[in-house]
Formats: structure tokens, sequence, C-alpha cells
């Protein structure tokens, strides 16, 4: 796989002769669709198998060879030429690929209402070739320890032909925002932990679930460690029953950070109690605060860097937005909401209003403004391939566990083609 960036003047089949490849496959992978649109700055992703890399002035064979992470020798041989022979600038080389690494890949998915409309199960369907766990949001936990269960309709046969393991998520969810009074009461009940737990296993039976997942957030401070301990006796059980059990964690960089949203997450007792954890790497850039990237790569590594001092690296999912947001100028806050759309939107949305996509290499996100209709400013923050790659790279150079994905039923092909290009994914 190879990521191309559109420039000026650039169309598809001009692309694929550099690329020894077809303007169809292109358009396939990509899911474009007006091939004869494109918008500079869109990036895309050629299926090929390995890449292809232009010689820059100052590149040695063995220093094309060190960047991709393959012997100098073994370039040479695969391109016929002399291994100490000069590079003459503009010259093309194949890059084989690279063994991939085995890496576990989460994706949630969220039904709204009471019904999953087709357009779900549709998403679910293409990404779970690429998934280890596939994620129904969420069971939400009642006062008196039973659960309220999402509608699941296809999703289990669905995880089921993909070879998908179910993940059951359960939340402290209550009319929509999660309770800390809920995650109290529960949390310092032994007679409710055992309802509640009885529950889940009897659910994840009746279900099929491989991984209980619980997703506890807004937690007040105090009810840390009880939720250290209803852990511990949720890991009992759950691993008696052979099933995994793991948690969703805030983005924090330390132990003692301050916040609702953090105080109650021990990524240290968590790291030693459960299976793995997905840490939420994603919204600094979120609806109702201002403009920026969604998952800058700056803040993801230093959370990611944190939780490495914590507990060990393949116990760590990195959360990854699937979204990016649209947010009109200037912002105000407690004004209007940021308007949430798919990367595959956004680049609608640009070849609409006509305007170039930026990127921003220090975010490693891609971005650009635009004027609607009305006259009013907007910001638009969303995720390419160039954004995920830099989020595969930080996950291989840390060795994490895998990816965990928030969530499915926004349009983002370049993803799944670049999952295919990096890892193989693993299959419980």
């Amino acid at each position: 796989m190879q990521i191309h960036t559109i420039q000026p003047g650039e169309n598809l089949f001009g692309i694929a002769q550099a690329y020894g490849t077809t303007v169809e496959d292109i358009v396939d992978a990509n899911e474009i669709p007006e091939p004869t649109r494109l918008v500079e700055g869109q990036t895309i992703v050629i299926p090929i198998i390995g890449r292809f890399y232009w010689v820059q002035p100052g590149d040695s064979l063995w220093s094309i060879a060190q960047r991709f992470g393959i012997n100098y020798m073994t370039l040479a041989q695969v391109n016929q030429i002399q291994p100490d022979a000069a590079l003459p600038v503009g010259l093309r080389l194949y890059i084989p690929e690279p063994p991939k690494p085995v890496k576990e890949v989460n994706a949630y998915v969220e039904p709204i209402g009471d019904e999953v409309g087709e357009d779900l199960h549709a998403s679910a369907r293409r990404a779970v070739p690429h998934l280890t766990y596939l994620a129904p949001f969420s069971y939400e936990i009642a006062r008196d320890g039973t659960l309220r269960n999402p509608p699941l309709e296809q999703f289990p046969q669905i995880a089921r032909e993909g070879q998908a393991a179910l993940m059951m998520t359960v939340t402290n969810l209550e009319e929509g925002a999660f309770s800390d009074e809920v995650g109290a009461i529960i949390l310092n009940d032994e007679a409710l932990q055992d309802v509640l737990l009885n529950t889940v296993i009897e659910e994840a039976r009746r279900v099929g679930y491989s991984d209980i997942h619980f997703d506890l957030e807004f937690l007040r401070p105090e009810d840390r460690e009880a939720y250290n301990q209803f852990l511990r006796k949720a890991a009992e059980r759950i691993h008696a029953e052979g099933l995994l059990i793991s948690t969703a964690l805030a983005p924090k960089t330390r132990a003692d950070q301050p916040g609702p949203w953090y105080e109650a997450h021990d990524y240290r007792a968590h790291g030693e109690i459960v299976d793995f954890v997905v840490i939420m790497t994603y919204e600094w850039g979120y609806s109702a605060g201002p403009p920026m990237a969604v998952s800058p790569i700056g803040p993801v590594r230093e959370v990611l860097e944190y939780a490495l001092t914590e507990m060990p690296s393949n116990k760590i999912m990195m959360g990854q937005n699937l979204y990016g947001y649209d947010w009109t100028l200037p912002f105000v806050p407690g004004g209007e909401y940021a308007r949430a759309l798919s990367p595959q939107a956004a680049i609608e949305l640009a070849k609409e209003r006509n305007v170039a996509i930026e990127y921003d290499y220090e975010d490693q996100a891609p971005h650009f403004n635009y004027f609607d209709d009305e006259g009013n400013e907007h910001k638009v923050w969303f995720e390419d391939a160039r954004s995920i790659q830099a989020k595969f790279d930080l996950l291989k150079e840390l060795d994490l566990r895998g990816i965990s994905y928030w969530k499915l039923g926004l349009p983002f092909p370049q993803n799944w083609l670049l999952i295919e290009g990096n890892f193989e994914v693993r299959k419980i």
C-alpha cells in the first residue's frame, strides 16, 4: 500500500501509470465518487503490494533502506542495481513490504434508538474482516444492578462471519450521559455487584461474547479504589468463565491528573487486573470546544508514553477516532456545537466549496477552511491516510497491543486499506 497526496493538475490516469496500477483499482479501493474531480491535498491509498520511492537529492541505497526498515542488499537486488551504484535523482525504486506485526483491532458500533439501521449493519460488514473485536455500544447499568441492553440484531452474525470476537461493552450511561451516581451506587454495594456480574455473565453466554469491557466514566474521585476492587472481583468471575476482561481509560499523562474524567481511573491497577485497556486518545478537538485536531499526534504520544510507565505495552490499545468536526467561526464558548462528519464527507465538502486540503505536520492532521452559503467561515479538522499512518507508526514504535476505533458508521475506506498494509490482524 502507498499513500499519495493529490497535487494541482493531477488525474487518476497519470497516478495509476506512475504506480503501475489501474484507475479502476484506485477508484474502487478509495470509494471515489467522482474520479474526474479530485481535491488538491486529498490523500488516496494506492492498492499495490509494497510501494515506490523516487530518489531525492542526498539519498543513498543505504539511507533509503534504513528509512523503510529493509536490508540495502535486498533493495539493490529487488531493483536490479549495484549496491554501491550512484542513484540519479528521480529514479523510481520499488520498496518491498516489510514483515507485518500481528496486532489486535477493535471497533465500537453504536446503534441510535431501538433499531439498527441497515447502513450501520453494512458498515460493520465492511469493517469486520479487519477486526479482532466488534463492540456493540452499550449495555447500560441500571441502579438495581441489571442491564439495559442495546439492539444487537445482526451484529453477532456479522462478527461470526468475519471471524471477529464480540466485545460486551458495559457502561454507567444513564439518559445519555455518564452518571457518577450510578457508578457510586454499584461500586459501593457488594450485593448489587453480584447482580450485575450475574447478569453480565448470563448475557455473555447467551450472545457469545469473548470479552467483557467496562467503560465506566465520570466516576467520583473517592470511588477510585472501589472501582479497582470491583474490577478484581469481576476479573475473578469473568476469567472463571474463560472470558477476557478489559476497560476503557481516559487519556491521562500523570497518575494524579485532576478532573472528574481522570481521577478514578488508576492506570497501574487496571494494568495489573484486566487483560487489556483501551485508552481514549481522541477528543482534544471536540464538538463543544475550539477548533483543533481531534487526535493530534503529540498529545497522543504523551498519553501512551505515560501509560507505558504504568503497564506493559501488550495491554494497551490506542484509541482512534473515525470522524472529524466542522466548526463555525468565530468559536464562541457555549455556542453552537461543531458538526461531526466522516473523512469521506470532509473531502466531498472541500470539493463542493472548491478549497484545497492542508496538512498540519506538527499535529499530523488534515484541515481546511471554507465559507458557507450565508457567508459564515468554517474550520474542518478530520482524519486522512497520512494522519492514520502516523498513528500506526506510533503504535508500531511503542509495540502496543493494537488500536480501537470510535466508531463505525462514518465512511473511511483508506483506514481499512492501511490496516491491511500495516498489520496482520489477530483473530480470536
